[in-house]
């Protein structure tokens, strides 16, 4: 090694042989994809309890034999035995997010799948302001509650006689107070009348805007001060000299000259007056009255907006469960977002947004952001805009120079005011409301999602559901078979179709259904076979009702990982009890569980005394192999997975005696490790010059061979008992019989 000194020194190197390890922690993960009643489409998420289950993606449904009923209850026993679980929702065509569109109640056939979904396609939303995060009836109901800072004040007891709050503010009329008409007061108290300038040789007053004309009251907006002929742009603070306070509204002679009647009134803070729940956009649906100021204090303009001289970019946003549908309590407050911004640069910190579209995509769980509420009218709720953009006088600026999601630097925001949307439209399955069965297409696709490593590390993959005829479960068996086999690193369980077993008197009968459910199934060391269905307690609708047992297989495999190795047989009396089992549809006896087994099927039985038992530890390779057996199988895709760590930490070093021994000083204590834990009863591990020849390492690879005697686990044992007479030795016996 060249040392690259200028002049005579010391060079110090340091070299780290030590670095890199096995990871040798039991990952206890499977896979399961499926029609479920709301959560991600087609994104993998992972679950770890049955609370969470219900959370992201919804309870059981209520049909006795629908697909998603059987799918959700195999996630929710197989969570029951202590794994973890990466769910995919299955898509579908009739799939549709609840939303509120602009113009009408809600937009059709709106499907949003997820959250790169939402970010890849539906940036430039036009259609809908609010969306449901996934698609689902279980959207519709979902309240979503906005306001900003529209307005500081509002100046109730004011003669409004012949008001128009004409959409955009209007033209002023003969007669009437108007949105987007101008306000000034003088400081000190003394108002000087409604509107554009004021009163002449007046010097220090407050300017602002009309926002809202109602019956005997107007919301009015502070813009700005003027002291001493210096006009400056001014947020309203409360309690403050810049509110509208104190006194009584004079009709000045420049509104008299408009034709408005003197009237006298007072003033208080605008928020402290707008509630949440009580917006005529709600359709009539609420029972309950929430103020605002209960929820979350009054936005202001941001920090980061204000130092680029932007005003007017705050906004609250709270998510209401309407109807109960969600929390099962109606008017239920799920979520409320502060002092969000209507500036897309806007940030809460770095890299984290506080723009309200990206941050609601990231931390909403409910519902995502579309079009701006100000930036096109609203011909289906008639709201809004309220202060849509005016200027300081009573003509109205264009809407986009104060559009939301713009950068904030010198951007007057425009105003909403306090609104609310009620969502609507969502769709299930097939276009119906609690129809949850999506296509087998479908569900394969979703599969496809869990068919990366990357994207998702798993032991086990689920098969769900076997509701369907017995060629679709076979199409979607060996889709399973096949994602293992590539993998490597995982197993799938597998039952027959329902309706082999299921609502079958005859036993025989049974028996042949099972046989040839499997019959033309893929020889595969990844694939685990069972007998049938077992009949389980449903606590969310209070019944019984039949689930398929590959789920539970899998669970087996779990507390078997848990309580002993994976090494170790999930099978028999001592690892292989069912958990919750009532009975089975198929319970077979001695002759065919000969037959199932000897055709890689492992029966699952009900014996006296011990409960429901999965009687066999087969994998489904057709022929004799190590690989035939469950243990071997997960044997090795412990040792490759755990290995493999250590490997990684070889690639990009020299395939020198170096790396090799320290690669070999790593991979040997752990597979000594699991030999005392009874994996294996030897091994020899050889990564030296003899396998890494001169032609290996000038093709930059490196190579270690591990061999090992994997154990075996005992599935069939032989008792003799002899007899013999009286006076007879046992020496003579022993070896005769």
């Amino acid at each position: 090694m060249a040392l690259r000194l200028s002049s005579p020194g010391i060079s110090v190197r340091e070299v780290d042989l030590t670095r890199g390890g096995v990871n040798a922690s039991i990952n206890v993960a499977a896979g399961i994809a499926g029609p479920f009643k709301q959560g991600p489409v087609n994104e993998v998420t992972r679950i770890t309890t049955e609370n969470q289950l219900v959370e992201v993606f919804g309870g059981p449904g209520a049909g006795l034999t629908d697909y998603h009923y059987e799918t959700w209850y195999a996630a929710s026993n197989f969570l029951g035995y202590g794994g973890q679980l990466d769910v995919v929702r299955a898509g579908g065509s009739d799939l549709v997010n609840a939303n509120a569109a602009v113009g009408v109640s809600s937009v059709a056939g709106l499907t949003i799948e997820n959250l790169d979904n939402y970010n890849n396609n539906f940036t430039g939303i036009t259609s809908a302001y609010w969306m449901a995060k996934n698609p689902g009836f279980w959207g519709d109901g979902l309240k979503v509650c906005v306001i900003d800072n529209a307005a500081d004040q509002r100046i109730s007891g004011v003669n409004t006689a012949g008001a128009f709050p004409a959409i955009g503010g209007g033209a002023i009329g003969t007669k009437g107070v108007v949105v987007g008409m101008a306000v000034t007061q003088k400081l000190g108290g003394t108002n000087i009348g409604i509107g554009t300038t004021g009163t002449p040789g007046v010097n220090d007053h407050l300017k602002g805007i009309i926002t809202k004309v109602g019956a005997g009251f107007i919301d009015v907006k502070v813009t700005s001060v003027v002291v001493a002929g210096l006009e400056t742009a001014r947020n309203y603070q409360e309690n403050s000299q810049l509110s509208f306070q104190n006194a009584a509204i004079g009709i000045s002679s420049v509104a008299a000259a408009l034709g408005f009647t003197t009237s006298t009134g007072s003033a208080s803070d605008w928020y402290n007056q707008q509630n949440a729940l009580t917006s005529v956009a709600d359709g009539g649906q609420d029972t309950t009255t929430v103020s605002w100021r209960t929820l979350l204090p009054k936005p202001r303009t941001n920090g980061y907006v204000a130092e680029r001289g932007g005003n007017n970019d705050a906004l609250n946003v709270v998510v209401i469960d309407s109807d109960g549908k969600i929390t099962g309590t109606p008017n239920n407050i799920l979520e409320k977002f502060g002092n969000l911004s209507k500036a897309r640069d806007t940030e809460v910190s770095p890299n984290k947004a506080a723009y309200y579209r990206d941050f609601l995509a990231e931390n909403s769980e409910y519902i995502f952001a579309g079009v701006s509420p100000v930036n096109a009218a609203d011909t289906f709720r008639n709201t809004e805009p309220l202060a849509n953009g005016f200027s300081s006088g009573v003509t109205p600026v264009a809407a986009g120079a104060g559009a939301w999601g713009q950068d904030a630097a010198n951007v007057n925001f425009n105003s909403l005011g306090s609104v609310s949307y009620r969502l609507s439209g969502g769709k299930d399955y097939k276009g119906s409301i609690g129809q949850y069965d999506a296509s087998l297409g479908d569900i394969l696709t979703s599969y496809d999602k869990l068919a990366d490593p990357v994207n998702s590390d798993i032991r086990f993959l689920l098969q769900g559901s076997a509701f369907r005829s017995r060629e679709e479960e076979q199409a979607k068996a060996q889709k399973l078979i096949s994602i293992c086999e590539v993998r490597k690193d995982c197993v799938t369980t597998i039952s027959p179709n329902r309706g082999a077993t299921v609502g079958v008197t005859n036993a025989a009968t049974q028996l042949t259904n099972v046989l040839e459910f499997f019959a033309p199934l893929s020889s595969s060391s990844y694939a685990i076979f069972d007998s049938g269905y077992q009949y389980a307690y449903d606590r969310f609708n209070q019944r019984f009702n039949y689930i398929p047992l590959s789920n539970d297989i899998a669970g087996l495999m779990v507390r078997t990982d848990v309580n002993q190795f994976p090494w170790f047989s999930p099978a028999g009396t001592t690892r292989g009890a069912l958990a919750n089992a009532v009975k089975l549809a198929f319970n077979p006896g001695q002759d065919a569980r000969d037959q199932l087994y000897s055709s890689r099927i492992n029966p699952v039985v009900t014996l006296p005394g011990s409960g429901t038992v999965l009687f066999g530890d087969k994998t489904a390779l057709a022929f004799d192999s190590a690989f035939d057996r469950i243990n071997v199988r997960r044997l090795f895709i412990t040792l490759e997975k755990s290995i493999e760590s250590a490997a990684n930490a070889q690639l990009f070093e020299f395939n020198d005696a170096g790396t090799r021994t320290n690669f070999v000083n790593i991979v040997e204590p752990f597979l000594r490790d699991v030999q005392a834990k009874r994996g294996i009863t030897d091994f020899l591990l050889v990564c030296d010059d003899t396998n890494n020849t001169p032609d290996v390492i000038d093709r930059n690879e490196f190579v270690a061979d591990i061999f090992v005697k994997p154990a075996r686990s005992i599935n069939f044992v032989g008792l003799t008992f002899v007899a013999t007479r009286t006076g007879v030795s046992f020496s003579e016996v022993v070896g005769t019989v």
